[in-house]
């Protein structure tokens, strides 16, 4: 069963005025394990897109499918929970809270789960550690640079052991060091821990490390591609 599946979901903005079609007819399964792109140029749909799958908005038409659940027509206060419970996000611009440490960032939305404090203070620092920020753990996001910032994203992401992860433009305000390493690290989480993740991206350097890329233009799917098809296998 795949944990993504959309069906002929189409937005339109402001539909009683100058009507813009946003996403139109769009089709989709997206399987556990997978590393995909989303390409496109600004406003081909590729934000709007990641925004039906992670229950941040609602179709005009058609539906989403979680896990076999359809999330589309769930009501806001259920959609929020199942949100909270199965999607991890990665903003582009990080969206960190600012008096937070990083651990403390890590653990909030464990803490919105309401898990044992024990738990969450040990994945938080497990995760700080996977992404190589062990010793930023009492960092506040004024005191980490850039990248640093989004590997602290990444982990709170992962905090709540989500079904998947929708990262919009993660790299779009980094370095190139700093994007290889955060790119390192998402692909190493992938590999070792089967982690599925879906960019929403126009950046070569993302692209390139995809095991597939879906390419939209103007709202629609206009090619979807398998490149690097066995380097997971043979990792």
């Amino acid at each position: 069963m795949a944990i993504v599946r959309t069906e002929k979901l189409s937005k339109v903005y402001n539909p009683d005025t100058v009507p813009v079609h946003a996403l139109r007819d769009v089709s989709i399964e997206i399987n556990e394990g997978e590393f995909t792109a989303v390409r496109g140029p600004s406003g081909s749909g590729k934000t709007t897109l990641l925004n039906m799958i992670g229950g941040l908005d609602k179709p005009t038409s058609g539906n989403v499918f979680i896990s076999g659940q359809e999330i589309s027509k769930m009501k806001d206060s259920k959609r929020i929970d199942f949100r909270l419970q199965n999607i991890g996000f990665v903003f582009q611009h990080y969206n960190l809270i600012p008096v937070f440490t990083a651990r403390e960032n890590v653990s909030f939305i464990m803490l919105l789960q309401k898990r044992n404090k024990k738990e969450i203070q040990q994945r938080a620092d497990e995760l700080l550690e996977q992404v190589g920020l062990g010793d930023r753990k009492d960092a506040r996001p004024v005191q980490l640079s850039g990248g640093q910032q989004q590997r602290v994203a990444v982990a709170r992401a992962l905090a709540s052991e989500p079904k998947f992860i929708l990262a919009d433009e993660p790299t779009a305000n980094l370095d190139t060091e700093s994007a290889m390493n955060l790119l390192d690290i998402m692909e190493r989480m992938n590999r070792e821990q089967n982690v599925t993740f879906v960019f929403s991206t126009h950046d070569q350097r993302v692209i390139d490390r995809a095991r597939r890329v879906i390419t939209m233009v103007d709202g629609a799917i206009h090619k979807d591609e398998i490149q690097h098809a066995d380097e997971k296998e043979e990792a």
